[in-house]
């Protein structure tokens, strides 16, 4: 559980994303279908406006092709990986 808190932790110094609000849009995520290009724009540009962060046009279709093609870690170690500290 301390990795989990950890990863969370991470996340919000980088992002100011608090936990529960990421736990909202898993709850969201995990009823929507991910192989909609529409569905993974809006979520794209969702978590973008969680974050306070812009996503460029070329940025969101690299991210929405990632997504159709499979390409993204579905699992906690790999999305852990993504945001630990370079």
């Amino acid at each position: 559980m301390e990795r989990e808190q950890q990863f969370f932790d991470n996340i919000e110094k980088k992002t100011s994303v608090k936990k529960d609000d990421i736990f909202k849009l898993a709850q969201s995520v995990s009823h929507s279908n991910l192989g909609d290009e529409r569905t993974i724009r809006m979520l794209v540009s969702q978590v973008a406006s969680l974050a306070g962060v812009p996503v460029s046009k070329q940025k969101e279709d690299q991210i929405v092709q990632a997504v159709l093609n499979n390409k993204v870690p579905l699992d906690f170690a790999a999305l852990s990986k993504m945001f630990e500290a370079k």
